[in-house]
């Protein structure tokens, strides 16, 4: 029997994401958008909104405060991806320049 032919059972199996992992960067924005509506909606006391307007403005800044989570982390991810590329870049001129 190889290492090949042996199941690994010592691996920890992943806990199930939250609903919100894979919205990406628009529906992140779509979020924020929906949180905005949903506190108009509150404010302005639609129908189907709760009856007390704090309770619709805390379940609203839940969604925007989800929504700009997710939208940061995915422009900072963006960001330290463009700075990597960028460093590689200039050492690799800085070394054509010198000759090494």
């Amino acid at each position: 029997m190889t290492d090949k032919d042996v199941e690994k059972t010592d691996e920890r199996g992943d806990a199930p994401e939250p609903w919100w992992a894979d919205l990406g960067t628009w529906g992140a924005v779509a979020l924020i958008a929906l949180g905005g509506l949903a506190a108009a909606w509150a404010f302005f006391r639609l129908p189907g909104a709760p009856e007390e307007p704090v309770a619709g403005y805390y379940q609203a800044a839940k969604v925007v405060a989800i929504g700009l989570v997710i939208v940061g982390t995915s422009l900072l991810s963006r960001r330290r991806a463009g700075a990597g590329v960028t460093e590689e870049t200039h050492e690799a001129e800085g070394a054509d320049a010198t000759g090494r």
